[in-house]
């Protein structure tokens, strides 16, 4: 089995910062894409950020060039650097990672973290 657990999430003003990061645990062989998902309320879940194996990087438009993304192959883990934060930016978010184990190769889902951008 494989969890996926959040962190660094909460309240900021307009305009600051705030970092997540998400640590993959459990039988593990590999782990390929891991991402960032959100999702505001009455609104669909969305991507915000992903990134491969390798490190290549892919954002939404909407968070290009305030928010990175960053993985730490050897130890699992996965961080979201959220910087000139918007109102627009709260939303639950939640970490993705496609991981292969020795039964199966899916998709797996953190619970996700509140993120509240608020003065």
């Amino acid at each position: 089995q494989v969890q996926l657990v959040e962190s660094g999430g909460g309240l900021v003003q307009p305009g600051g910062s705030l970092r997540l990061s998400c640590a993959a645990s459990g039988t593990i062989l590999r782990i390929y894409d891991m991402a960032w998902y959100r999702q505001a309320p009455g609104k669909q879940r969305e991507l915000v950020a992903a990134v491969t194996s390798a490190g290549n990087t892919n954002y939404a438009d909407s968070i290009q060039g305030r928010f990175t993304i960053s993985r730490d192959n050897a130890k699992n883990t996965v961080g979201l650097q959220m910087n000139s934060l918007k109102p627009e930016d709260t939303a639950v978010y939640y970490c993705n990672a496609i991981v292969r184990t020795s039964t199966a190769y899916r998709n797996y889902w953190g619970q996700g973290t509140q993120v509240t951008v608020s003065s």
